[in-house]
């Protein structure tokens, strides 16, 4: 099972790519799934308050990613 998974804004800077994908083995929540991204790439800063968002939609951490799903993680941005 395939995850595809979009890293947005200062997230893609501290994982130095704004696209990674992750093999599981079943389907599994988004929190799971930010878990095993921070495994992969590494501590986030900031990926707690992410807004998430799966093929395009929000959801909420307890939500399921299935196979070939796209999981974005959006951080909160501040300007002006």
């Amino acid at each position: 099972m395939m995850i595809k998974i979009l890293l947005f804004a200062n997230l893609a800077q501290q994982a130095e790519t704004e696209r990674v994908s992750i093999e599981v083995r079943s389907p599994l929540s988004v929190e799971e799934v930010r878990n095993m991204l921070q495994n992969q790439v590494g501590k986030l800063s900031g990926i707690e308050n992410a807004l998430v968002a799966v093929n395009e939609e929000y959801v909420d951490l307890t939500d399921q990613v299935n196979d070939g799903d796209t999981v974005a993680f959006i951080p909160p941005v501040s300007g002006g």
